[in-house]
């Protein structure tokens, strides 16, 4: 097993005497991982090894997720910033440039600027909040609506790749699992 190959899972039966996989470059995997178990003593990352450390996993999986639809965007000049404000626009109109930041994943800054250039092309329109002349949200406009929904398809291709063979009771529990980890992390109410 190699650090590029996509399809690799260590192999239960090749466990040494720690409980860990038996393959050099990624390192054995303890049996026991969770921090209740391990009784407060900290693995090092070639006990834990990359296929059994899930932050390493869960930005790989990004990583390929986000590079299989940017060919997409690359072609329509769309960036992944510009992307993930149309997603969650296409979701929850209306947000403040903070608000979107968080759910975008980016930084305020960049995502002001990533709603000035869309603004510019016609894709958004800030507006003054009805009650709170301090505040400005962010709509999304029919055209960028529009955009959205071309390259809809290939976003949801990818993520259907992704979850082949993945059933509905894993998906759900998955889903549950990150919102659990989510809620454990975030520095916002939302």
């Amino acid at each position: 097993m190699n650090l590029t190959d996509d399809r690799a899972t260590p192999d239960p039966a090749a466990r040494d005497e720690r409980g860990g996989g038996s393959d050099p470059a990624l390192g054995p995997a303890p049996t026991a991982l969770a921090p209740e178990v391990a009784a407060g003593r900290v693995h090092s990352i070639g006990e834990i090894g990359l296929q059994q450390f899930a932050p390493y996993l869960m930005n790989r999986i990004m990583g390929r997720y986000n590079a299989t639809i940017g060919e997409g965007l690359r072609e329509r000049g769309v960036t992944t910033a510009q992307l993930r404000a149309l997603a969650v626009l296409a979701v929850a109109d209306g947000l403040t440039l903070n608000e979107l930041a968080v759910y975008s994943v980016l930084e305020q800054s960049t995502m002001s600027r990533t709603i000035d250039a869309m603004e510019a092309q016609g894709l958004v329109r800030r507006m003054q909040h009805k009650t709170d002349s301090r505040v400005r949200q962010v709509f999304l406009l029919p055209e960028g609506r529009e955009l959205f929904e071309a390259v809809w398809p290939e976003m949801w291709r990818a993520f259907s790749t992704m979850f082949t063979g993945v059933s509905d009771t894993e998906y759900a529990t998955f889903v549950s699992v990150l919102n659990r980890m989510l809620h454990n992390i975030r520095k916002h109410d939302f």
